[in-house]
């Protein structure tokens, strides 16, 4: 059978429908990790814009209503 670590606290989990938390090894830490999510603690880092894009933005003609 597979085992995973629990990517909460890293405890081995066998990976089968008899474990009902999989990929954790419990409902804690399950919830704990939901709880993470719902606070905002799992970002993906992102890096400032450039302020030059804000002035260019929209530069162009829009186009007319018949789409051109």
């Amino acid at each position: 059978m597979l085992t995973v670590n629990c990517p909460r606290c890293g405890q081995p989990v066998e990976w089968s429908p008899a474990q009902r938390w999989r990929p954790f090894c419990s409902e804690r830490c399950k919830l704990v990790d939901v709880g993470a999510w719902a606070s905002g603690a799992y970002r993906i880092p992102a890096q400032e814009l450039d302020d030059t894009l804000d002035e260019n933005f929209g530069a162009e003609d829009p186009p007319d209503a018949s789409g051109h």
